[in-house]
């Protein structure tokens, strides 16, 4: 079980993963610089695919590989052009985080794409969605389980001071759980997923990262914070502008039994900021409403993005890593 009590396992601000441009020793530069507690391995899926969140964890898949239709990604038989592409880009990525590292000591968060949002993107190869069968989502599961297993391996060797933090991204997960995901034609959807199946399988794959933490990530409304609690994260990850009162008891009960929030306070997309205090004031308003603890916020909070960056302009995207950063310190000094 991830412990969820120790907030040495995170920053107190960090990114959510994706960032624009193609240059990686430039965006790993900047994250590093950013974040000097808390910096996350960034994906810059303008590269092309096998560069975004969906092809990197595509690539990690142990005896499963996919390749580009002009549907999406397709599960094959062997690996081909984009899965040899998408494990070049994330060698790539990995080294410049290593020289970017060198001797740092601290939380350090990478991403992968979580199970069922994996399920409800991979296609089968009758075009469906993986998540159209159960027995192959499973095995879907297993293989994103063994080659995440094999990723933090090669990140303890590579940055072996860091604190390993795992972030599931799962945008689909609600759409699963409420039967969402349409059909490859579009004129259906696929049946839910009961509830105690979708919470099974993240706490397998939760389990990997034995000893330590993993966040889900969701920037979809009504992220269910109740079921990933029970299936064993650490954190939650979520677009806080997103929220409303109706939320406020299961944020009060992730908050009390020691679950992280990261919370997504400044826009993903290019627009002015404001200034650092009032970023964070919408999880001040929470907080007065849940009746916690002002004290607590800088332990329990952690600002980001409300969503990955991929769709910024560079520029834009450097400033909102800044006011994360600020925005978070602003939290610290004056939690009131």
């Amino acid at each position: 079980m991830n412990d969820t009590t120790d907030t040495t396992h995170f920053g107190a601000a960090t990114g959510i993963g994706s960032l624009p441009g193609g240059d990686v020793r430039e965006a790993v530069k900047t994250v590093t610089g950013t974040f000097e507690d808390f910096p996350f391995l960034p994906e810059l899926p303008a590269r092309g695919p096998g560069a975004d969140m969906l092809g990197r964890t595509a690539g990690m898949l142990v005896e499963l590989y996919a390749r580009v239709e002009p549907s999406g990604w397709r599960l094959g038989d062997r690996p081909g052009r984009d899965t040899r592409r998408a494990r070049a880009w994330l060698v790539e990525d990995l080294d410049a985080l290593e020289e970017f590292t060198q001797g740092y000591e601290g939380p350090l968060k990478v991403q992968a794409v979580g199970p069922w949002t994996l399920a409800a993107s991979l296609e089968l190869r009758n075009g469906e969605a993986a998540l159209s069968d159960l027995g192959a989502t499973r095995d879907l599961a297993a293989s994103l389980a063994e080659g995440l297993r094999l990723h933090l391996a090669e990140l303890r060797r590579r940055v072996p001071g860091a604190r390993l933090v795992l972030q599931l991204d799962e945008p689909s997960l609600t759409a699963v759980l409420r039967g969402r995901v349409r059909s490859a034609s579009g004129y259906r959807t696929h049946r839910a997923v009961d509830r105690q199946i979708v919470e099974g399988t993240l706490r397998d794959v939760v389990g990997v990262h034995d000893g330590g933490p993993v966040v889900v990530h969701s920037c979809a409304p009504d992220v269910p914070f109740a079921l990933l609690r029970r299936a064993g994260a650490a954190a939650v990850s979520f677009d806080a502008t997103l929220l409303t009162e109706r939320d406020d008891d299961v944020i009060g009960e992730a908050v009390e039994g020691g679950t992280r929030l990261f919370a997504g306070v400044v826009p993903g997309t290019d627009g002015p900021l404001s200034d650092p205090a009032g970023s964070v004031m919408g999880v001040r308003t929470l907080w007065r409403r849940l009746g916690l603890p002002p004290g607590l916020l800088a332990e329990a909070v952690t600002v980001t993005p409300s969503c990955g960056l991929a769709g910024a302009s560079p520029e834009y995207a450097r400033r909102a890593l800044a006011h994360c950063a600020r925005a978070a310190r602003s939290l610290a000094d004056n939690p009131e």
